[in-house]
């Protein structure tokens, strides 16, 4: 089978967890981008983050070696900027909670931001900000109670920080509903709008989702009807690959953003075991059982992937079966792919 990077014309990647996870960069994610890219595989960076504009995303990835245009950074502010400037006339006052990125995307589409409900807002928008208060929280919650439309540009629990994991955006979305007892629109991923939009402003005729988050990349590549790359070097680790139902399971699934470049593992079934490059894999009792028969005649980042595809296609066969996940923790040694580098959904404090 040949490589990703020359069967698809654009590539949707996620940020955090993918490219870079605060202001380090993930091992050999700008090396492979730049190498995709050389094969025909265009980048573009989808991303949760509402707190910074894109000129501030794009001056990230520069310090990795990459080479963004503007116009291949969107944000999750953007696309809710977006959906507020179809729906209200220009110069609608918008009660915004966020930070810079927000404020600014509603500024470009020809909306006012203002803060208090006090100001007669038509809508509410809520992003993330690492400054948001309690203040700001209520006033959301003065307008929601009113009545007014409320959106949210994404609903991710976490935020990684260089200490560890953080309230996200969808934790002080939680606060208001707490308050209100409603919800909000979310504009952001998972919703698949979000990717299709993304693959319209390129011309993407068969584009490749990618990331490293179930619930938000990976749904929502379900959700737009695209094929998606799950790298194993953010958020979610082998066990949390194995319990992805079928809204949320990837086409693909690699260690890291090597496997654009790569042929992808094929594995076979008798009916009750997978095997593949001389891995073998079966569930028992829900217990996942991998072997490595024979001398490896490939490298140790393809044995990986070929352990991955095998153990997760004997699992998602038993998850499917029972309604259970299978237990994986011994196999993810064996293969090599330990735990996530950590929680990760754009980081939103990465600068």
């Amino acid at each position: 089978m040949t490589a990703l990077a020359t069967i698809h014309d654009v590539a949707l990647y996620d940020l955090d967890g993918v490219v870079y996870i605060g202001a380090g960069a993930v091992a050999h994610a700008s090396e492979s981008i730049t190498a995709a890219a050389a094969l025909g595989l265009r980048p573009v960076y989808v991303t949760n983050n509402a707190a910074r504009p894109p000129e501030d995303v794009v001056a990230h990835l520069l310090e990795f070696g990459l080479t963004p245009q503007i116009d291949e950074v969107i944000t999750s502010s953007q696309i809710a900027a977006d959906l507020l400037a179809q729906r209200y006339p220009s110069g609608s006052r918008i009660l915004c909670v966020g930070g810079r990125g927000l404020h600014l995307a509603l500024e470009l589409v020809g909306l006012q931001p203002v803060a208090k409900f006090a100001d007669d807002p038509v809508a509410v928008v809520q992003g993330f900000g690492p400054d948001v208060a309690w203040k700001s929280l209520a006033e959301i919650s003065y307008a929601v109670h009113a009545g007014l439309p409320w959106l949210a540009t994404n609903a991710d629990l976490t935020v990684p920080t260089a200490r560890g994991i953080a309230p996200g955006n969808g934790a002080l979305v939680g606060t208001v509903t707490a308050a209100t007892g409603k919800h909000p629109e979310v504009s952001g991923k998972p919703a698949p709008g979000v990717f299709t939009a993304a693959a319209r402003r390129v011309g993407a005729l068969n584009p490749l989702v990618v990331g490293d988050r179930l619930d938000t990349d990976i749904a929502g590549a379900v959700g737009a009807g695209m094929p998606s790359l799950l790298v194993l070097t953010g958020v979610t680790d082998l066990a949390g690959a194995a319990a992805a139902g079928l809204d949320c399971r990837p086409t693909y699934v690699w260690p890291d953003l090597r496997g654009l470049l790569a042929a992808q593992p094929i594995v076979e079934s008798d009916g009750t075991t997978w095997h593949s490059q001389g891995w073998r894999a079966n569930v028992i009792a829900g217990e996942l059982e991998l072997t490595e028969v024979g001398t490896p005649d490939s490298s140790s980042l393809e044995r990986s992937a070929a352990g991955i595809a095998v153990a997760l296609a004997a699992a998602w066969d038993w998850l499917d079966r029972t309604g259970e996940p299978a237990q994986v923790a011994w196999a993810a040694k064996a293969i090599g792919v330990g735990a996530p580098a950590g929680g990760s959904v754009d980081s939103e404090e990465a600068s």
